[in-house]
């Protein structure tokens, strides 16, 4: 069984360090992983990461629900119980999220996800690579770059890809503590720092 830590009342301080909340959901994935790796539920947490990540992305209301202190305990725990059956999380899954929504915990669902997918891919033998891209990536384009990691890395890598038009070109790769920023929109900008020293 998977216990809560902290006060079970009042309302969300979502103004807890980033620190706090990943402390948080470090201590729910170990929870969490160590109970499906027990059980060989690996894939079907992989399916489970897959659908709340995605639920997340697209549904502004699961994203209010999550992060927002106006709804009561017994009001989350409600809606989130009926969205993970809905959407056929595993009991494993559906208890959790039932638990963390009665400790007031649900806004650290995201950083729950990412501790995840991380446990999963280190168990894997494989290593998760962010990609922000200006444009959807092409299926030719994810493979040259999982392959061009991959010789790098020295392990299998996955691509998380996202896309953020701001960037107007170019790629942020970000593997664990390291980044590679190639964006045209960095690079303007760093070309206004420099002239901003040589004005």
């Amino acid at each position: 069984m998977i216990r809560g830590r902290g006060p079970t009342t009042g309302r969300v301080d979502v103004s807890e360090p980033a620190s706090i909340s990943a402390g948080i959901a470090e201590r729910y994935a170990t929870a969490v992983f160590d109970l499906v790796k027990a059980g060989d539920g690996i894939p079907q947490l992989e399916e489970d990461l897959g659908v709340l990540d995605s639920a997340l992305e697209q549904s502004n209301d699961l994203s209010a629900l999550v992060s927002s202190p106006i709804y009561s305990r017994d009001q989350q725990q409600a809606a989130i119980t009926r969205v993970a059956e809905q959407a056929g999380l595993s009991k494993t899954m559906t208890n959790t999220l039932g638990l963390m929504a009665s400790n007031r915990r649900l806004f650290v669902l995201p950083q729950l996800i990412k501790a995840l997918r991380d446990r999963v891919a280190d168990y894997k033998g494989e290593v998760i690579a962010e990609v922000t891209s200006a444009t959807p990536l092409t299926e030719a384009q994810t493979t040259s770059l999982s392959d061009t990691l991959r010789a790098k890395i020295g392990k299998t890598v996955t691509l998380k890809t996202t896309v953020d038009a701001n960037l107007i070109g170019g790629l942020i790769v970000k593997v664990g503590s390291r980044m590679i920023d190639t964006s045209i929109s960095s690079k303007l900008a760093n070309l206004q720092n420099s002239m901003k020293e040589v004005g």
